[in-house]
């Protein structure tokens, strides 16, 4: 690239001004998705410290449930929010801005005295979390360009976010059986700041929609809405469906986002341009990542629960036996682009849906006296290969087809698509499986095998999702995606 000779007009000479080097694709990628793996990761991460902070902090039950709560609705509340914020305002301020909130917060949840400083320190690394988190994918998407090598991108996305979420039952149970609990949240603190050296150097600032105004009455609603909606949905886990405690927050989550979308359709400068969901790619995409999210998180904790309430493994064994679906996701996710190619990838999101419901057919098997290759190895690779291989082509449809001035909206539609479908279907499994669970003396301990008709219905369930999904997706997603897509 030359240097263009530019007039100085305070001096009235010819200067030269140095040329910006864009930085490499491939450095824009590596931190993005270093920071997508970070917020991820703490989805799951502190579920195995659990009996650790009841020890040391004094929690009850309804404690430690909101130190698992407050980050998942922080996050999925406020993602569509901080989508449109990293159009406006730029994708690495907003990536910056999240990832410093996040590191504080772990910081303070770290060194919590007392429970409550914990729960908020989680609520503030959700926030920080929903701010990171579609600018991520925005950052992928706008450094490398469209073709084959954008999909192989966002593939390695894909898989970095499903291993985040797959490696945090290791990652907890290593740190908490080396160090103590509070290293599970205090990792957070190097690795964050490291993250954030490195995107302050490699990154370039990026708006997509400047000149528009944030659409401040839709934000609010919006967010109120996904929050509450959260809300209700971690609450069917302590209340059941049908308290009061449940189905009012549900009811208002689903009643605030209904008067988004009147509210929408009258503004200007809508926060969400509701005419992006008339793009079939974009709305069937979104909706197969939503149901196969809400099968995968269910995966890993029923598999993780399965592992120490009836194998009789630890929590560290526990996570190192989920290792090798660990690897599968990144198999299939980077499997996926060269798939893509001969298949299109419609055909191959419907092939990946199929997988991994085989694999949840074949883990609705699992009994009390199971082996590692026969309940966890065989059926966790085949479930975990196929939400890969469906992932990464989906997470392409949904971002390929939307206006550059909408892309982040767009990473944060795939994001809280995939967290919400997360929430909403652990909900559903944990009360699938209560009630399949045969009832057991409350003077006695509970038979191990008495857990298994209830983590076997759940697995059921995940199946019948998947094939719906698989259903959708061949009658909602366009046609005529072969190599166009990738190419």
């Amino acid at each position: 690239m030359t240097a263009m000779p530019q007039t100085d007009s305070a001096a009235g000479s010819l200067t030269t001004r140095a040329p910006v080097r864009a930085p490499r694709p491939w450095l824009v990628v590596l931190v993005a998705c270093a920071g997508q793996f970070l917020v991820v990761l703490d989805v799951s991460v502190m579920n195995v410290a659990l009996p650790s902070l009841k020890a040391d902090l004094g929690l009850g039950t309804l404690g430690l449930q909101w130190v698992l709560n407050a980050y998942a609705i922080a996050f999925a509340g406020f993602m569509l929010l901080g989508g449109r914020a990293a159009d406006l305002y730029g994708r690495k301020t907003m990536f910056l801005a999240g990832l410093g909130l996040f590191t504080a917060a772990s910081v303070v949840g770290g060194l919590a005295p007392e429970g409550a400083y914990l729960i908020g320190a989680r609520a503030a690394q959700g926030l920080g979390a929903a701010a990171l988190s579609p600018a991520t994918l925005t950052l992928v998407t706008s450094a490398v360009p469209a073709g084959a090598a954008r999909t192989r991108a966002i593939a390695t996305w894909t898989a970095v976010g499903a291993a985040g979420g797959a490696a945090g039952g290791f990652v907890g149970g290593l740190l908490v059986d080396l160090l103590n609990w509070r290293w599970v949240l205090l990792v957070n603190v190097p690795l964050g700041i490291l993250i954030l050296a490195a995107a302050a150097l490699w990154l370039r600032e990026g708006r997509t929609a400047s000149g528009r105004r944030l659409d401040l009455p839709g934000a609010v609603l919006v967010t109120g809405g996904l929050a509450t909606l959260a809300y209700g949905i971690v609450q069917t886990e302590m209340a059941g469906w049908t308290s009061a405690a449940t189905l009012l927050p549900l009811l208002g989550g689903l009643a605030l986002l209904a008067v988004f979308v009147a509210v929408e359709k009258r503004t200007g400068e809508p926060l969400v341009p509701l005419g992006i969901f008339r793009n079939r790619a974009v709305s069937a995409a979104n909706a197969g990542i939503m149901l196969c999210g809400s099968s995968s998180f269910g995966m890993w904790f029923f598999m993780t629960v399965y592992a120490q309430n009836v194998l009789g493994y630890t929590p560290l064994q526990a996570g190192l036996a989920l290792v090798p679906s660990s690897l599968a996701v990144l198999v299939g996710s980077k499997a996926a682009p060269r798939l893509m190619a001969v298949t299109g990838a419609r055909a191959l999101a419907l092939a990946g849906i199929l997988a991994a419901a085989a694999g949840f057919a074949w883990q609705s098997t699992l009994t009390a006296d199971g082996t590692f290759l026969t309940t966890i190895l065989g059926p966790g690779i085949l479930m975990m290969a196929g939400i890969g291989l469906a992932t990464t082509p989906l997470a392409t449809l949904a971002t390929s087809g939307a206006a550059p001035g909408d892309a982040g909206l767009v990473s944060g539609l795939v994001n809280t698509s995939r967290t919400m479908g997360g929430a909403l279907g652990l909900a559903l499994l944990t009360t699938v499986a209560a009630a399949a669970t045969p009832s057991v003396a409350s003077w006695g301990e509970p038979d191990p095998s008495s857990l298994v008709p209830g983590y076997a219905a759940a697995f059921r369930v995940s199946t019948g999702i998947l094939l719906l999904a698989a259903a959708l997706m061949a009658l909602w997603l366009p046609r005529g995606t072969k190599r166009r897509d990738v190419s």
